[in-house]
């Protein structure tokens, strides 16, 4: 057992989902697209009395963290840092998940694999109720398409072969667990036919305007997100809604060029990675 490890995540944005529920927690998840981020989560796992986790110098209740250490059996202070906001859209929940188990696979040599260290991470997201589809996404890297629902042994996966420039402003967050409690179908529906146009032609641009006509669909834009989408357009550029936040996200510069003053950063060319000892 090491004194500490630590794991880095990418931030996920889902652009469109469709939800698959299942009493085990392998097998539900999410089909949809989405893209991970250079800007990330950084998780600490260091053996500890009892289970303490921290985001950003501040001690946060994080389910998923505590479940996935239960799932390995052990206990350990789990501190987290990330330039990301918390619930707006950014699968943190999932970051911090997944970093979680890689690092105390690490610290207290479990001997677990990667894709068993992402079902558990995955089974532990599905169980709080923050997340259905982010810690494979964030396993994979790039810009991941899921094409099945579920962890890495039950979902197929695949991914646009682009690595734009992103921007991103957040207005706020929405509640996941409220979204996907309540009535799925209209938005399930809606992800299933924007990921059968992705599919068909597998491109930044397809996303985009599929990820915009999902949130349409699934009557989950908000005023602002819309008004700066429109915004974003005016200019000649692209944007879309993130999923589940008030957050806009758009390829190369528009939100810069439509007066926002916006986070910037890249796809990120790879999935989650523990760093080096």
């Amino acid at each position: 057992m090491s004194d500490d490890a630590t794991a880095f995540v990418p931030g996920h944005i889902t652009g469109f989902f469709s939800a698959h529920p299942d009493d085990d927690p392998a097998v539900a998840g999410s089909r949809g697209a989405g893209v991970t981020l250079s800007h990330g989560v950084t998780v600490t796992v260091e053996p500890a009395a009892e289970a303490v986790v921290s985001l950003d110098g501040e001690t946060v209740e994080m389910e998923p963290v505590v479940n996935v250490l239960q799932a390995l059996g052990v206990t350990g202070a789990v501190t987290a840092e990330s330039e990301l906001p918390l619930g707006a859209g950014f699968g943190v929940s999932g970051a911090m998940a997944l970093g979680t188990a890689l690092a105390a696979n690490a610290v207290f040599s479990c001997g677990h694999s990667e894709n068993e260290l992402v079902t558990v991470a995955h089974q532990a997201e599905v169980e709080a109720g923050t997340g259905l589809g982010d810690v494979v996404a964030q396993a994979r890297g790039g810009m991941p398409i899921r094409i099945d629902p579920g962890a890495p042994s039950h979902g197929r996966m695949d991914g646009i072969p682009a690595r734009p420039h992103i921007e991103y402003v957040t207005f706020g967050g929405l509640s996941t667990a409220d979204i996907l409690g309540g009535d799925t179908t209209t938005l399930t529906a809606a992800g299933e036919t924007a990921l059968d146009a992705l599919v068909e032609k597998p491109t930044v641009e397809r996303f985009l305007s599929e990820s915009r006509q999902f949130a349409r669909d699934a009557t989950l834009l908000t005023d602002r997100v819309e008004a700066a989408i429109e915004d974003v357009r005016d200019v000649g550029g692209d944007a879309a809604m993130a999923m589940l936040g008030e957050t806009v996200f758009a390829v190369g510069t528009g939100l810069s060029d439509a007066g926002y003053d916006p986070k910037q950063c890249r796809v990120h060319p790879a999935g989650a990675t523990l760093q080096s000892e």
